[in-house]
């Protein structure tokens, strides 16, 4: 059994991070990189995902929140643009501008990249909500949605494949990779629905995590250490920088997935709770020894429609509060704190210079310290 470990609520935030208080400048600076990356990287998308075929062209639009459902425009987000922000400040914080400026499609290509994988999740997920509207599938169907999906992974290794730039072999090579371990991931995640709440350990969830969200956000950052001409150790702590941050990413989305406001997270609440997800905080109070997590055990092997979440609002209550009681949340909360400390460690051993990582960290600190 893995220890668990908990942390008392004093002295932090209820709803994000233990012991962290934001400053109003970090919020702007990080504010600032998404808003300037969002602006940089959108063009390249769009030409991109204008040449594809008329139907995926439609569905990819819909996705990224430019058209409705009917093809006419939209004003909706796009997401927060933190992956294309990631490889944008990487490689300025070991470039400079000039690295910056070249790494701009390797920054497109991380978002297409990450839109697959979402086009595909909430297919097999049968989530219906994302960003505040119906997810694609729901919209025009399982299959268009998945081979929607496809195509913007092919956009995206089109984008390296036709860029000049003296690492983007290695940059296509790196994020092909990441492809392949992102699935790997996405196949332990469905594969452990299938398990007995007893029979899932922490530490594979916690690699499961990794492979499904931080190795994203690694290769982020890798792609812009490449671009910048870094060193291979440079290349390795960024991508090591960014693999803790995502996990540390993970945990608090895992949280807000249970205790979040759907008003602010665009999802339905409880969704994960429904389908019986072993997301963190759950396989946390799981392997807890507590009472509650024999009750909760016993909560999540009774029979449930996956994906229903028709369940009463008593049932939901009920694992909610078993988890919480089992100390998921002050678990998942404590270790998103450690992997922070991790990634800051990883970042100073690539950038030394605290001003040259300020950007990093402020995108780093963005991520990981939102509020349910």
């Amino acid at each position: 059994m893995t220890e668990l470990r908990t942390q008392s609520t004093a002295g932090r935030s209820p709803r994000g991070v233990p012991g962290t208080v934001r400053r109003p400048a970090e919020r702007h600076e990080a504010t600032t990189l998404l808003e300037l990356a969002r602006a940089e990287v959108d063009p390249v998308l769009r030409a991109a995902i204008a040449s594809l075929p008329g139907p995926m062209r439609r569905i990819a639009r819909y996705h990224f929140g430019w058209e409705h459902a009917d093809g006419t425009p939209a004003s909706g987000g796009s997401g927060k643009a933190i992956r294309p922000a990631l490889v944008l400040a990487s490689a300025s914080a070991l470039g400079g501008p000039g690295a910056r400026a070249a790494s701009l499609r390797a920054a497109a290509a991380v978002e297409l990249v990450h839109n697959f994988t979402l086009l595909h999740d909430d297919v097999m997920d049968r989530d219906t909500t994302r960003r505040h509207r119906p997810t694609a599938w729901t919209v025009f169907g399982d299959a268009d949605a998945i081979l929607a999906g496809d195509a913007l992974q092919a956009l995206a290794l089109r984008l390296l494949a036709e860029d000049g730039h003296r690492a983007a072999p290695l940059a296509a090579a790196r994020l092909a990779d990441c492809v392949i371990e992102l699935c790997a991931g996405q196949h332990a995640d469905t594969a452990m629905e299938r398990r007995a709440p007893q029979e899932v350990t922490l530490d594979e969830t916690l690699a499961m995590a990794e492979a499904k969200t931080g190795a994203l956000l690694g290769c982020a950052c890798a792609l812009g250490a490449l671009y910048a001409g870094a060193s291979d150790a440079e290349v390795r702590a960024l991508d090591a920088f960014g693999r803790q941050a995502g996990l540390a990413f993970q945990l608090i989305d895992d949280v807000i997935g249970i205790w979040g406001d759907p008003g602010r997270t665009g999802k339905p609440a409880g969704a994960d709770l429904a389908a019986r997800k072993k997301s963190l905080p759950v396989v946390a109070a799981l392997t807890s020894g507590s009472p509650a997590a024999t009750e909760l055990a016993a909560l999540y092997a009774a029979p449930h429609a996956k994906g229903d979440l028709e369940h009463t609002r008593e049932d939901l209550e009920r694992i909610t509060s078993a988890v919480e009681r089992a100390g998921g949340r002050d678990w998942a909360q404590a270790q998103a704190a450690d992997r922070m400390a991790r990634a800051m460690q990883e970042l100073a051993r690539a950038v030394p210079d605290p001003e040259g990582a300020g950007g990093l960290l402020s995108l780093a600190e963005f991520v990981t310290r939102r509020t349910t």
